[in-house]
């Protein structure tokens, strides 16, 4: 009798409430763990712990001998180099500045001589190779080397340089700074010397009238005599 009446009282809820029913029969599974993946700023700061460029920063305007300052120590750090390229470079060619062969922490990575190169905007790179034989690169945009040519008033908005994986490593997103536009050359005042046509027909006029003058002179002079002459 009891076992006909839980038939029963379960047939009623299957029809009545189909939802209760089932959920009060399915014992629910655990779900696993999901662990989180690291993300790819997180691996980029991992990979490119302790390397900087601190000084010149993106947007500094250069003249003569750069102390360039940073830090190129990092574990498993095999070699380092630092060079420059055009702010616009489209075949990619960076120019050697110098070969770090010890590890710098917070110091000296180079001297750069500014005056050597051309006006202009520019890059800078400093290139780290691991034992594993990946790379590191953390670039400093928007440099302006003005050595021979006007600063501009208008100074852009530093750039924090960022650390990105060299070509060949692996893709990372890296910042660039659009160049600052440079002023237009002011046309340049009028020379006070200048001889205009103007003054050059005066000129003429009064060399004319200084001849017929002469010539006048003469007509007189040579009239006088022949006067003088006759009598």
């Amino acid at each position: 009798m009891q076992v006909s009446c839980r038939i029963l009282v379960l047939v009623m809820l299957l029809v009545l409430f189909p939802g209760v029913a089932l959920a009060q029969q399915k014992t629910p599974e655990p779900s696993p763990t999901d662990t989180p993946f690291p993300t790819a700023g997180t691996l980029q700061a991992t990979a490119a712990s302790g390397l900087t460029i601190s000084s010149p920063v993106p947007g500094q305007v250069l003249q003569g001998t750069i102390n360039i300052q940073g830090s190129s120590a990092a574990e498993g750090v095999l070699s380092a180099e630092l060079s420059f390229a055009y702010a616009n470079n489209p075949t990619g060619t960076w120019f050697l500045i110098n070969a770090i062969s010890q590890p710098v922490t917070d110091g000296s990575l180079a001297q750069w001589e500014t005056g050597a190169i051309t006006d202009g905007d520019y890059s800078l790179r400093l290139l780290v190779t691991f034992e594993d034989g990946s790379q590191r690169e953390v670039i400093v945009p928007g440099l302006r080397v003005r050595n021979y040519s006007i600063i501009e008033t208008d100074t852009p908005t530093p750039v924090t340089p960022t650390s990105t994986p060299a070509p060949g490593s692996g893709p990372a997103p890296s910042a660039t700074a659009t160049p600052a536009p440079r002023p237009s050359a002011s046309p340049l005042p009028t020379n006070p010397a200048e001889i205009t046509t103007l003054n050059i027909a005066i000129s003429v006029g009064k060399g004319a009238l200084a001849i017929l003058g002469l010539f006048a002179l003469s007509g007189v002079y040579l009239l006088i005599k022949a006067i003088r002459e006759r009598g």
